[in-house]
This record gives C-alpha cells, structure tokens and sequence, in this order.
C-alpha cells in the first residue's frame, strides 16, 4: 500500500492530525509528509487549520448537496458572492463567496438560493450610497447630527459601511475587525490590498498633499493603524497626531452619548506640526458618530496646518443615512 492510501486510512481513523504525528506513525520525513497534504489540501480532502507550528489538518468532508446547490447558481451570482460576501467561522477558517455564504447560511437554517437574491437586492439598497469612485460621502449625515458646534471637516468618506441590516458585517467590515480585534498581521495584509487602489482614488481626486493617521486608543502588540501606514505606503508628508488622556484610556466606541465622544476626541488628541498645506488625508479605521475625525481636524485647522481637511473611514456606520434620504 502507498504512503498516500496509508495516510488517507489514517485520517479516516484518527480524524485530524498533526505533521508530526503523521510522521510517527508512517515512519517518513516531513517533507514527503508536507508534499503528500498539500496534495490532499488542493484536492479538497482534508483541510488545514492554524498557523505553524501549531498546524493541524483535518478531514474535511464535503457534503453532495454543496455540489447540487452550486449547479443551480449563476456566474454572475457566484462572482457577485465572491466580492461581496466573506465569513471568518468561530474556528478561525477565513471563507469567500458561495462557500462562505453556504455556511452562513447552513448556520441559520436557510435556503441558499433564495438568501443569496434576497442578499443581492439588499446590498444593491445600499450600493446606491457608492458614487463613481466606488466612495460613500458620510458629510450629510455629520452636518445633520446634532450636537455640534462645528463642522470641521470639509468631507467624509467610507469606504464601505461596517454592516448591513440581515445580514451584518460587510466584507470589508468583516476583514477590519477580526485583523484589529485579533491583532491578525494577514488579515491586515488582505486589508491594505483591498483599500489601496481607492485611497490613491482619494489622494488623486482631492489633491491630497499630506497625510494624518489618527492614533489608537488601546496599547496593543500590533496596531493597525501603523500596519496601514506602513503598507498603504503613501509618498507624502505626515502630520503628527498623538493620543494622550488620563491613567484609564477611554475608547469611543464605549461611550454612548455624542457629546462625551466629543469631549473625549477634543481633550485627548493632540496635532504636532508648523508646515501648512492644502489638502490633508485624516484616515482612521472606522467611524460611528464622526466626532473623533471631525475634533482632530478642528484641531489641525485651528493651528492653519490645512485649508481644507478629508477624513476617510476604512468603514462607517450607516446609522443616519436613513434621515439623509428624506431630507
């Protein structure tokens, strides 16, 4: 018997394995080992799951009714689920399109053909906010939040919404936060590749000559918003924002009422800078009320460090989108 019909009957047996178990019970090296799974990962027979070296491979069994399902999907859907639907499972598996929307799905109890029109229709509802640029303008909605003074910022854009009614977070929603929650340097990589080609969009369109991050909150391993800095690899001068506050940092996800996020962005941010310029990029990473963007570029302006300020939002909450409607 070969080793590759060996290692089929004991996957069958044992159900998920490590490379080093394997070589133990065939008594070969772990390259042959390493070539043998990643014949049985392409073919679809066993799954790997982790990172090394904590790698484990998995039987992984593929039920008939997945293949009759997929016979009854256009092209045109399929393609539509791969760019706009991901899922990351509760064990760490990162899933596109059908496959992905088939575990949504499964998990639910819903019939797929009939969820993926019923996603398709809802998603259109929200692609309507996309201008041409593939950009969503959140500055209404800002100007018709009330609770502010003023409105420093000269334009607001997402990227994408972070979620969706029914059916949660978008694709981008999705990637940004398990990369930031789990501090997943691949998650970030798959982000900066995604983003990159509409923030030179941005850079392009509004003539931006300088560029501002603003800073995290929480100390954390890895930050992704120097992850993004550092990948989006943007040739243009920075303006420096530090985050400074009391023995507690207090997010502003965890404040609840517009005027304490107010507050907090105000007495928490400061702007480092003397050379002034035109059209200055604010990106931060996602953006519910606005206050944090808004405050920061009251700040830069106030200092005459830019004429004219563009805060973008990797994603942004749709909440007040609706009032813009009706307007």
């Amino acid at each position: 018997m070969s080793i590759k019909n060996k290692l089929q009957l004991l996957f069958e047996d044992k159900k998920e394995l490590s490379v080093d178990e394997i070589v133990s019970e065939l008594i070969v090296s772990k390259q042959y080992v390493h070539r043998i799974l990643n014949q049985f990962v392409e073919s679809n027979k066993i799954e790997r799951i982790g990172l090394p070296p904590k790698t484990i491979y998995k039987l992984k069994i593929v039920s008939k009714k997945k293949e009759v399902i997929t016979e009854n999907i256009s092209s045109e859907k399929q393609q539509f689920l791969q760019e706009n639907f991901i899922v990351i499972t509760e064990i760490g598996q990162l899933l596109y399109g059908f496959e992905a929307f088939q575990n949504w799905c499964d998990k639910r109890k819903l019939p797929v053909v009939k969820t993926i029109d019923e996603f398709i229709i809802t998603k259109d509802k929200y692609n309507q906010y996309i201008d041409k640029n593939g950009l969503i303008s959140g500055l209404e909605k800002l100007q018709s939040t009330k609770g502010y003074d003023k409105i420093f910022i000269d334009e607001l854009l997402y990227l994408d919404f972070y979620a969706i009614e029914r059916f949660g977070k978008t694709r981008l929603g999705t990637i940004l936060h398990y990369a930031k929650q789990g501090q997943n340097k691949m998650l970030m990589k798959i982000l900066i590749d995604e983003i990159k080609d509409k923030v030179q969009t941005i850079i392009s369109v509004y003539n931006i000559d300088a560029i501002a991050y603003v800073p995290p909150t929480i100390k954390r391993e890895t930050q992704i918003m120097k992850v993004l800095a550092n990948g989006l690899k943007i040739n243009l001068p920075s303006i420096e924002i530090q985050k400074i506050g009391g023995i507690i940092p207090v997010p502003q996800k965890s404040l609840n009422k517009l005027e304490e996020r107010i507050n907090n962005a105000e007495n928490t941010f400061v702007v480092k800078g003397k050379v002034s310029y035109k059209n200055i990029l604010l990106i931060d990473d996602a953006v519910g009320s606005g206050s944090t963007l808004n405050q920061i570029a009251g700040k830069i302006k106030n200092k005459k460090l830019a004429e004219k300020i563009i805060g973008l939002a990797i994603v942004g909450s749709f909440k007040g989108f609706d009032v813009i409607t009706d307007v």
